[in-house]
Order: structure tokens, then C-alpha cells, then sequence
């Protein structure tokens, strides 16, 4: 059993958070990232989805997970369980100091997790108070003007790792 910890950065302008929409323990949100057979070394073609809402019983044993799967090509089974309340917003002091933030923590069994996908709805808040709501960050920015701060907003620069968590 490994921990990950999926930890995101993004060049903030004007903006004081980022989170997904709900925040980061919102039990609709979507985490895409593609997945490593921990035997053969193959990485799956399409990016796996799982959500805290979504929950699946174990092909052996007792017990649950957020996503159940062999891999296609030497047949290994493989879990994958989030461990929500360890996640923070992005804030503009993290993004300013070139830091990251946590999002997510999973639990990863016969797999490793590959390259996070930014996919559904974020919400963010600009340094004077605007909320913005239903992001898409699929197309790696995010442009907007700040009619109560009177300056523009950007979401730029989009990055994430997977760190292993002791």
C-alpha cells in the first residue's frame, strides 16, 4: 500500500483561492489521472475517473474502494481508495511562493498514479471577494475581469505531481 498525495500549483493573478467546485472533499468532483500497473509497467491509454460518492466492493476479501480494476494487459488487480480531509485550496501566497497545495490524498494498491488531468468544475475567488463558479480548467487557463476589484483574473500555468505520503 502507497499514499499519494495529489498536490496542484498554477500561476495565480488576482486570485486569492482554487479549489474544485465544493471543495476539495466535494463528493461529486471527478480526479482524472491515468494509472500505472505496478507488475508489467503499462499505463492506461484513457485517464481513470474516481469520485468519494462512488464507492465499489472488493473482488477478494472484505472491504471497499474508490475504483477496482485489472490491468489489460498482465491481468493484475488494482485499488484505488481516496482519503478525503487532508485537502487545501491553492492560495495566492502557495502559488506566489512557487509551492503547491494538497488536493487529495488516495490510496493506491498494484498501481501508481500518472499525470493528473485538470477536468471539471473549479471554483476560485478573486483577491476582492468575487466568487467564480463552474470553471473549466480543461483548456489550462482562465480569463476573466473583476468588476468589484476593477483588475483582470487569470488562472494560468496549470501543474500537478503525485507525492508519496509517509
Amino acid at each position: 500500500m502507497v499514499n499519494y498525495m495529489l498536490m496542484v500549483t498554477a500561476d495565480l493573478e488576482n486570485i486569492a483561492n482554487l479549489q474544485p467546485q465544493g471543495g476539495c472533499d466535494d463528493p461529486n468532483f471527478s480526479y482524472f489521472f491515468k494509472i500505472k500497473c505496478g507488475r508489467c509497467g503499462e499505463v492506461s491509454q484513457k485517464e481513470t475517473c474516481v469520485t468519494l460518492n462512488e464507492i465499489v466492493p472488493l473482488l477478494q476479501g472484505k472491504g471497499t474502494a474508490h475504483l477496482v480494476q485489472k490491468c489489460k494487459f498482465c491481468g493484475r488487480d488494482g485499488t484505488v481508495t481516496m482519503i478525503p480531509g487532508k485537502g487545501k485550496p491553492l492560495t495566492q501566497e502557495l502559488s506566489e511562493g512557487g509551492k503547491y497545495a494538497p488536493l487529495m490524498q488516495f490510496d493506491f494498491r498494484g498501481y501508481e498514479p500518472e499525470g493528473f488531468v485538470f477536468r471539471g468544475a473549479w471554483t476560485a475567488e478573486s483577491i476582492a471577494g468575487t466568487k467564480y463558479e463552474d470553471i473549466d480548467l480543461s483548456g489550462e487557463d482562465f480569463n476573466e475581469y473583476d468588476e468589484k476589484g476593477e483588475c483582470p483574473v487569470m488562472i494560468s500555468n496549470l501543474c500537478s505531481k503525485f507525492e508519496v505520503v509517509k
